[in-house]
């Protein structure tokens, strides 16, 4: 596909170096370049405002900025959008100890800042933007940005996440990686000898108690209705744990802080109606976790709860061209490496893909 430029000056083809962005008639803009020269110069696509990519990432957790590193290095230019929270969930977390390379640990937001810089280094480019829905119907894909911008793309990663899901009440959000987590593996190892409690009912929620009590002195379940969700083995299991207590047919009202940690848990008696505060030095929701795919609008096959499904083995979706990595289409592991690790697949399928069956020219004339 030729793109034709309408441009206030000359520059040399090969040394291009295109970076968008829309200016004021909805049209996108692409700042030049030229090798030897400092000047820039600008040009308007005369296509009503499309930009054609080899391919795009979406999303900037550990599996998107992988997958960013490897296209990077290998030529592939890469498109990297970034939605609302950059960096994915390790930006909430304090301290990572378990990710390989740092034995002294790592914070996450300076995790994910390096694995940043390391992709912007081999040519990654960056987009702020929420893509609001996309045409998977034929390629190139589209993908529509805000309220007027739309890329154009050969290919697609997918790697938008899974949120966990909260409360929603006074004290939770604000106080995540202070005391609040949604994440036991990630989170446990800090709460050595602590009094914790796990909110939930389900099976994600006595997989967690039973994690925790690894650590902590005492974990109290928490939870809304006077009989649990979760399975007969898993509740057998949680009940045979002498270090796991119950607070069933309790409602969570406040999460109680206290300077920069957490004091306990405001809670309703449902039998009585009174109101107590459940101390505890950590609260970890458990209430499960929803994968961001609501914008794909069943263009990719998912499960039933919504995670993509991919062929064994590989991170194909049901869209020949659309890969997922990471935990929008994992809702077993959840963790950084793994899904840092499948992003490294995503690269290395799409650039399998592209090279075996890309039909666009690519370059500008």
């Amino acid at each position: 596909m030729w793109v034709h430029f309408n441009c206030m000056g000359w520059a040399d083809d090969a040394a291009l170096n295109l970076g968008a962005r829309q200016n004021g008639n909805g049209l996108r803009t692409l700042t030049t370049r030229e090798s030897h020269s400092e000047s820039r110069e600008e040009c308007q696509i005369e296509t009503g405002g499309y930009v054609m990519n080899k391919v795009v990432v979406l999303g900037t957790g550990p599996s998107g900025l992988t997958a960013a590193i490897y296209l990077a290095r290998a030529n592939m230019e890469p498109l990297v959008i970034e939605g609302a929270q950059p960096g994915g969930q390790l930006t909430t977390t304090t301290e990572v100890e378990n990710f390989p390379g740092f034995p002294e640990g790592v914070m996450g937001p300076e995790l994910m800042d390096k694995m940043r810089q390391q992709a912007e280094r081999f040519g990654a480019k960056f987009q702020r933007g929420w893509v609001s829905k996309v045409d998977l119907s034929s390629r190139p894909f589209k993908l529509f940005i805000g309220d007027n911008e739309v890329v154009e793309t050969e290919t697609l990663i997918i790697s938008t996440g899974a949120s966990a899901k909260l409360l929603g009440i006074p004290g939770e959000k604000e106080s995540i990686g202070l005391g609040v987590s949604t994440c036991a593996t990630c989170d446990g190892f800090f709460f050595r000898g602590k009094k914790l409690l796990v909110v939930g009912g389900g099976d994600s929620a006595m997989e967690e108690a039973n994690f925790l009590t690894r650590f902590a002195s005492e974990v109290k379940v928490v939870h809304r209705r006077d009989q649990l969700r979760a399975s007969k083995i898993m509740q057998e299991r949680a009940r045979a744990n002498e270090k796991i207590t119950w607070a069933l047919d309790y409602t969570p009202l406040e999460v109680i802080r206290e300077g920069q940690g957490v004091k306990g848990l405001k809670v309703r008696n449902n039998q009585t109606g009174e109101e107590e505060v459940i101390e505890a030095d950590g609260v970890f929701v458990a209430i499960g976790h929803k994968p961001n795919t609501d914008f794909l609008e069943g263009q990719v096959e998912t499960d039933e709860l919504g995670y993509i499904r991919v062929v064994p083995g590989s991170t194909r979706t049901s869209v020949p061209g659309v890969f997922a990595c990471g935990d929008v289409q994992d809702k077993t592991y959840r963790q950084a490496i793994t899904a840092a690790g499948s992003g490294c697949m995503a690269a290395l399928d799409c650039e399998r893909y592209l090279e075996g069956s890309a039909t666009h020219e690519w370059g500008f004339k």
